[in-house]
């Protein structure tokens, strides 16, 4: 399958990706999907791989006097990552970056809340472990889920999105065992310019997609374990 220039959606450029990955032989594969556009693509790899699906939290820190501007983020385990790249990223240790901290921490506290409510956290030693967006913009938010990941001694662990900026892909694989891109662009703004549909996911789709997976993942596990 060629690869496009623009994706129709999330699920088809996860489809497009999943293509690239299907004669990889993982070890009981495990899919972490960033929330929320991530689980969208999250959903269609696990499905393709048949792997199980669960999700990372972390979230972008803004600066405060630009919040538009990310300056790193932060994991659902607390820990912070600065961009080094980013000309304000020192000049908001100061104390500012604080009220950010905080009101970002109770946003991954809600979603988690949220989503534990449904699905138990899955278990990553020993296992495959695929973390996956809609795209990596900064690289900010897929570097500090995997701060957060790899303490938990996973088997392999890989990062695969549709799309991405080159040197924020070379960035976020000296976190990572190996990364799966099939659109590395120097013609990056934004990771919506590759879509034609890039609407934005709310807390009930993710859920859904959520709910969907996590019934049947104790059954599915022996078939999950045959790819080892």
């Amino acid at each position: 399958m060629s690869t496009p220039l623009r994706f129709q959606n999330r699920a088809d450029a996860a489809l497009r990706l999943a293509a690239q990955m299907r004669s990889r032989k993982f070890r009981n594969p495990l899919v972490l999907a960033i929330p929320r556009g991530g689980v969208v693509t999250g959903a269609v790899l696990a499905r393709e791989l048949g792997a199980e699906l669960d999700v990372v939290l972390s979230r972008k820190l803004r600066a405060p006097s630009q919040p538009e501007l990310a300056v790193g983020a932060i994991s659902e385990d607390g820990q912070v990552y600065l961009d080094s790249n980013s000309e304000d990223a020192l000049g908001v240790l100061d104390g500012n970056l604080g009220e950010e901290h905080k009101h970002q921490l109770a946003e991954i506290a809600r979603r988690k809340k949220m989503i534990r409510a449904i699905r138990p956290q899955a278990t990553i030693v020993g296992r495959s472990v695929i973390v996956t967006d809609d795209g990596i913009a900064t690289g900010s938010t897929m570097i500090a889920a995997l701060q957060a990941i790899r303490p938990r001694h996973p088997h392999e662990l890989i990062v695969a999105v549709p799309v991405a900026s080159p040197d924020r892909l070379r960035k976020v694989g000296k976190w990572c065992d190996e990364t799966i891109c099939l659109l590395p662009s120097e013609h990056f703004w934004a990771i919506g310019q590759f879509y034609d549909d890039f609407s934005p996911v709310e807390d009930e789709q993710m859920l859904k997609l959520l709910r969907e997976f996590a019934a049947p993942a104790s059954e599915a596990s022996p078939a999950r374990s045959a790819q080892t």
